[in-house]
């Protein structure tokens, strides 16, 4: 199978697309035929050096935590599951390649009504997000600051806290402010000044801050937020130490995914998709990943090897 790994850490040059063997689905495992994945900054962090807790890198380390595809094998005591079933699943290293094994536990059936691009960009953004929320206890009435609303996991985070009832205030550059709006939430620009702004914009008091930017912005939560247990990031755990708030790790699972692809069929839930690769152009899109910069989701089209619209079916 083609597949886009690393043989060492490092720049994005380093991720290139080479043949590997195709796994099998070993007993409680489906093998998918991948369609779509999903790029997120962690699989850049991984590359660069980083090791997930309980991973173990090995050269040729092929990348990549999310997919969609459809099943190819189903591994022995596996039920629910058939040869040419639609699914979307998360593993933590191994999605960048047309073919991967993954516990039956960690897929679930995609609904017609989701797009393959959406299913393959879906899980980690979508479950980190959801996660947060949880772990901040956000609900109805409440006001929840969400510091990079434009991002990966401030798109999803703001829908579902709408969603929930509460009003959201996201920062993003003035570029994405009409887009921030469109989500459910009261846009405020970045940088200098955005204290002041903020208290603005929520004048009622802000109860709970979810910052997916980094660049400090926890130092403005902690004068908005009183309570610290309810101010989370998923970027600097380096503050998260100095200043006693939560640092936020996805807590995924099937029924969470589930969830999701549900909100996403009934059309609750949007994940924009700012940009496509085929899996040649796999380190053209870690670049872009790397910027911090643009809307919604980065996602490789592996079946076809070709672009796709955002919109459209691979």
């Amino acid at each position: 199978m083609r597949a886009a790994a690393i043989d060492a850490f490092g720049p994005a040059e380093n991720l290139t697309v080479r043949d590997l063997p195709r796994p099998v689905a070993a007993p409680g495992e489906v093998l998918v035929r991948v369609r779509t994945a999903g790029v997120q900054l962690t699989d850049a962090a991984i590359r660069g050096g980083w090791t997930p807790p309980g991973a173990t890198i090995e050269f040729p380390q092929v990348l990549g935590n999310e997919f969609a595809g459809t099943v190819a094998e189903v591994g022995a005591g596996v039920t629910g599951f058939s040869v040419g079933d639609g699914v979307a699943g998360y593993r933590v290293l191994g999605c960048y390649a047309e073919y991967v094994n993954v516990p039956a536990e960690q897929v679930v059936p995609k609904p017609a009504e989701v797009s393959w691009l959406t299913a393959g960009a879906l899980s980690a953004s979508g479950q980190t997000a959801h996660t947060a929320l949880e772990r901040l206890r956000v609900g109805e009435g409440e006001t929840l600051l969400v510091h990079g609303a434009a991002g990966g996991v401030g798109t999803v985070a703001v829908q579902l806290a709408a969603a929930r009832g509460a009003r959201v205030v996201g920062t993003a550059s003035p570029a994405n402010h009409a887009y921030v709006r469109s989500l459910g939430a009261v846009p405020v620009e970045y940088g200098e000044g955005q204290l002041q702004r903020i208290r603005a914009a929520a004048p009622q008091g802000v109860d709970a801050a979810l910052d997916a930017a980094g660049h400090d912005n926890l130092r403005t939560a902690v004068e908005l937020v009183e309570d610290r247990s309810r101010i989370g990031t998923i970027v600097d755990i380096a503050l998260v130490k100095e200043l006693g708030c939560q640092w936020i790790s996805s807590d995924r699972s099937a029924a969470r995914l589930r969830e999701l692809l549900d909100l996403c069929a009934k059309g609750r839930l949007t994940i924009t998709i700012r940009e496509t690769f085929p899996l040649n152009e796999v380190w053209k899109a870690h670049l872009d990943v790397e910027t911090g910069h643009g809307r919604g989701k980065i996602a490789l089209v592996v079946g076809s090897g070709e672009r796709t619209d955002s919109d459209g079916t691979p």
